[in-house]
């Protein structure tokens, strides 16, 4: 068997299309060329595991960093928090010869649901991690799902489900201490606020929230204990907090409920001595006049 004959039988014709268009065959030749490409790069410059660490926790120092590394929004009741796709990205370009991204591989209109992708490839170990999903055209509301019929409203919400999977498949390429450690330092960057007092930081928090119709009595019930009491880690989980409202993570009054007030709450008089009255007993205050009398 000659050699061309072996090529054939161990790398057998994929199926193409009966039809291509010219822009259609440029980009798929850019792509292969693309991917041959990144893997020379790679294997001919490997990365510097020590720059790599260096570039890491220098971007880690960085509150503009920090302020976004970190997620929160609940579930069940709970809160749940980790690692934010911001840190994801960031991480993946410090280690370097990590390929990432989000691929919509079919809308489906009629079904209302779009079959995505999301992967991560670690050209240097030859690494990879995808999965494919698919996203309902639909937005979570408190009376039930609302179906999404405007395009931008489609994207958008594709792209934020999306990004929770390039976020794993990113973690999932990289070495477990680096995403530690990175986690750590942001952790510490936030607690020291970036050189700031501790005093100027917590006022800061409660002017920020404020303008989110949060007040300071929320704040304390959330944090529990009152503001001049507030430790460096009470105010930067508050700043997460600040960030995933503003970014659409988590509603306000998921992060802030407001409590319920049960009905024998209302009827119960608070407690405490009854209010002192003058009246003798038996007779009722104030007193009412008489026709003709006093």
């Amino acid at each position: 068997m000659s050699k061309a004959e072996i090529q054939r039988t161990a790398m057998p014709q994929l199926p193409v299309p009966g039809r291509v268009g010219q822009g259609t065959a440029v980009e798929q030749s850019r792509a292969v060329a693309q991917v041959h490409a990144m893997i020379l790069v790679a294997q001919q410059c490997p990365r510097d595991v020590q720059t790599a660490k260096a570039q890491m926790e220098d971007s880690c120092r960085q509150m503009y960093l920090a302020e976004r590394a970190f997620y929160e929004f609940r579930r069940g009741g709970s809160p749940v928090s980790g690692p934010s796709i911001h840190l994801a990205r960031e991480l993946a370009r410090c280690w370097g010869n990590v390929e990432y991204g989000l691929v919509e591989m079919r809308r489906d209109d009629d079904y209302a649901q779009s079959e995505m992708q999301a992967f991560a490839w670690d050209v240097q170990t030859n690494t990879r991690n995808s999965s494919t999903f698919v996203v309902p055209h639909k937005r979570d509301k408190r009376g039930g799902p609302e179906r999404l019929t405007e395009m931008r409203d489609i994207y958008e919400n594709n792209a934020n489900n999306g990004s929770r999977r390039v976020r794993e498949a990113i973690f999932a390429v990289l070495p477990p201490w680096f995403i530690e450690q990175a986690k750590d330092l942001c952790a510490k960057t936030l607690e020291n606020g970036g050189g700031i007092p501790l005093a100027n930081r917590i006022t800061e928090a409660i002017e920020k929230f404020a303008e989110l119709d949060i007040s300071k009595k929320r704040l304390e019930e959330r944090v529990g204990s009152p503001s001049s009491e507030w430790t460096a880690r009470d105010v930067s989980q508050l700043g997460v907090t600040y960030s995933s409202i503003t970014r659409g993570e988590i509603r306000k009054d998921e992060a802030f409920p407001t409590p319920q007030l049960s009905a024998e709450d209302i009827t119960t008089p608070p407690p405490g001595p009854a209010p002192a009255t003058d009246a003798p007993a038996g007779r009722p205050w104030p007193p009412t006049r008489t026709p003709g009398g006093e």
